[in-house]
């Protein structure tokens, strides 16, 4: 097909189009999307062309536009919806793809920072005052060889066209790898429109995107110079577009709204979502309620001093092994949208935030993004946290809490969103839980980190004759069974369900709602002390009064309820407490202890160190600096301090650094 031929045709298809155009510009875009399968329909013989050779088809295209009187500054065709044989996967770009028209679909992992790239460049030549005009079509700056003269050699430059250039790196989604596989990656080139700030959230680390472009090769230097005879694959996007969704983006029908609705009526609606989490798994009702309540989450405030307080609930998970902790998390991974599943096996800072790599491209540094930052606005579930290196985990507290992630790497200071809730699986320290031990010191996590989750269930696998016969009747059943699983609503309506919720439904608190948290918060904090003479304990703070608040909207949320209830109040209390039973409670002293889990030293074993420092400073007076670990047990023995508690108290000051051991059994002051 000739080009005039081409640009009649395109100006045939864009005169239907006019007015369509016309609005874009409007409403100040600066090109027009075209979906491919218009050309098609108009004419397949020149959508096949565009497939095949896309960067002329594209060039005689924008031609095409001068007879529409556009501004200057119009600039590119934009097309998407490219038929599914031209959908490929990184992996599978090969040499025959070099030129063509595709599409491919991932996650974006790299972007760098928006750079000026020339177009085309203007030279004169000094001999005869001949220009000439040069387009820069490789990434390497191309100056003429000649002039018509006759002149050789050095030309001066008189004008270059800038275009905004930005280079981004997908990688292959998660989904689309089988076992064993690892993900492939590709470097992206963003022109023009595609990197306006408008377009930030599209191309941000984290994103799910759909690229449709022109598939480059890239020439590799060699350290010993000269080039390579092996090439690098590059794209040169023409357009791109979101794939994935929040809670927030999921689109509902007014079908499915009605739907949704009229669910929202029953009085039992709360058990019919909680039957629908996960309902191959047997038992579990309150953690699969907790998950329910995570899943609607509350509502983000922001103050008019700029602080925010986050409506994320985050819940972790810590049980023996084999009781369905990593099953609750893949089917929570399935329902709620930009979920990401790691293992904390192979878990570091930079992959669970974000890091700084240096661009080959560009030749600066890029932002590489981590889970918590690949899940903004989704939920970053960790399986096997406790694996962890506590180096590693400490990156997490200004991401569960303050929900940014802040880089200051290289010549990059930035500050990522990471709205996401945590959704995390452990084991405890010696892989089961001991029921002789306070299960808050069997997690094996920082008490710092433990403190910032606002619920955790522990999980016994204990025997029990009829309850196991339960579990195995249900198991086995499904075994024979597969495809009998009974749940009230398909994975697909609760996300819609919980979608709807989260989009329409902003509860407030009602006065009830406030009461039943306030007196709850408060006559909790006021227990009588059961010794006087101890230290009291502090059963709740405000950390987990917030939590109330959150769970209170999450409960509001499941009835679709604009009003947060004393109903509400009362189950996030109920939700509270079960949680706090398990994990704070010490038995010395009978009651709630928050020190169990915010510093991981309850107040009773504070109370026993304080006395055993005071014992240690008037037998530093008797007997000198040295002091025999025989003489502190006697003298702790006359105030009701065993032996046991003694050698842990030791332990405790001895790591924080205010004693040592100079020999066995003695210790000194420092």
């Amino acid at each position: 097909m000739e080009t005039s031929e081409q640009l009649e045709k395109f100006r045939d298809f864009f005169e239907s189009h006019k007015e369509r155009i016309h609005e874009e510009i409007a409403r100040g875009g600066k090109s027009v999307l075209i979906d491919f399968k218009e050309i098609l329909v108009h004419d397949p013989e020149l959508a096949d062309l565009l497939l095949e050779d896309p960067e002329n088809l594209l060039k005689a295209a924008e031609n095409s536009l001068d007879n529409l009187d556009l501004p200057s500054d119009f600039l590119k065709i934009r097309f998407n919806n490219l038929p599914s044989t031209n959908l490929l996967r990184i992996r599978d770009i090969r040499s025959v793809h070099l030129d063509r028209f595709i599409a491919v679909e991932g996650l974006v992992r790299q972007t760098s920072d928006v750079r000026p790239q020339v177009t085309s460049a203007k030279f004169e030549c000094p001999s005869c005052g001949n220009t000439m005009l040069l387009l820069q079509i490789d990434t390497q700056f191309r100056e003429p060889s000649r002039c018509s003269c006759g002149r050789k050699g050095k030309f001066r430059l008189i004008h270059k066209d800038l275009v905004d250039a930005q280079r981004i790196v997908l990688e292959e989604s998660p989904e689309t790898l089988e076992g064993g596989e690892q993900p492939k990656r590709l470097a992206v080139f963003l022109k023009g429109d595609l990197v306006d700030p408008k377009m930030e959230k599209r191309t941000a680390p984290g994103t799910r995107v759909m690229i449709t472009g022109i598939v480059k090769e890239v020439e590799i230097p060699l350290r010993t110079g000269g080039h390579s005879t092996r090439y690098d694959l590059v794209m040169d996007s023409n357009y791109i577009e979101p794939v994935e969704e929040t809670f927030e983006e999921i689109k509902i029908s007014k079908k499915e709204e009605d739907e949704i609705l009229e669910v929202a009526k029953d009085p039992k609606v709360y058990q019919r979502l909680i039957s629908s989490i996960a309902p191959s798994i047997y038992g579990h009702d309150d953690i699969k309620a907790a998950l329910m309540l995570q899943l609607m989450g509350g509502v983000q405030k922001s103050h008019s001093d700029g602080t925010k307080r986050r409506g994320d609930i985050h819940v972790l998970l810590i049980g023996d092994p084999g009781v369905a902790k990593s099953q609750l998390l893949q089917f929570i991974s399935k329902i709620a949208p930009k979920a990401r599943l790691v293992s904390g096996k192979g878990a570091s800072s930079a992959g669970l935030t974000a890091t700084v790599v240096k661009d080959e491209f560009l030749r600066g540094w890029a932002l590489e993004a981590g889970a918590f930052v690949l899940a903004n606005g989704g939920f970053a579930i960790i399986d096997e946290m406790d694996k962890i290196n506590p180096e590693d985990t400490a990156a997490l507290h200004q991401a569960l809490e303050q929900q940014i992630i802040t880089i200051a790497k290289a010549n990059i200071q930035a500050t990522l969103k990471a709205k996401t809730t945590l959704l995390a699986a452990a084991n405890p320290k010696l892989g089961r839980f001991d029921p002789y031990i306070p299960i808050a010191s069997q997690i094996n996590m920082p008490s710092t980190l433990i403190n910032r989750f606002d619920l955790i269930f522990p999980i016994r696998d204990l025997p029990s004759r009829e309850f196991d016969t339960r579990v195995a009747n249900h198991v086995l059943t499904l075994q024979q069974n597969p495809e009998d699983v009974k749940a009230e609503f398909p994975p697909e309506f609760l996300k819609k369900y919980i979608s709807y919720a989260r989009q329409k439904i902003n509860p407030v608190l009602t006065k009830e709602a406030v009461d039943e948290i306030k007196n709850f918060y408060v006559n909790l904090r006021n227990l009588p002390s059961y010794n006087e003479q101890e230290l009291k304990p502090i059963p709740i703070s405000a950390r987990q009064l917030e939590a109330l608040v959150r769970l209170s909207e999450g409960s509001a949320r499941v009835r679709l309820s604009k009003k947060v209830t004393k109903k509400d109040a009362l189950h996030a209390i109920e939700t509270l407490k079960r949680c706090l039973m398990q994990v704070g409670f010490d038995p010395e002293s009978g009651q709630i202890d928050i020190d169990r889990i915010s510093t991981g030293i309850s107040t009773s074993q504070r109370s026993k160190i304080v006395k055993i420092q005071a014992l240690i400073n008037e037998l530093t007076k008797k007997v000198g600096k040295r002091i025999p670990v025989d003489d502190i047990i006697m003298e702790a023995s006359e105030q009701g301090i065993s032996e046991e508690q003694v050698n842990e108290a030791l332990e405790l000051l001895k790591r924080d650094g205010t004693i040592y051991h100079p020999q066995p059994n003695i210790i000194e002051k420092i």
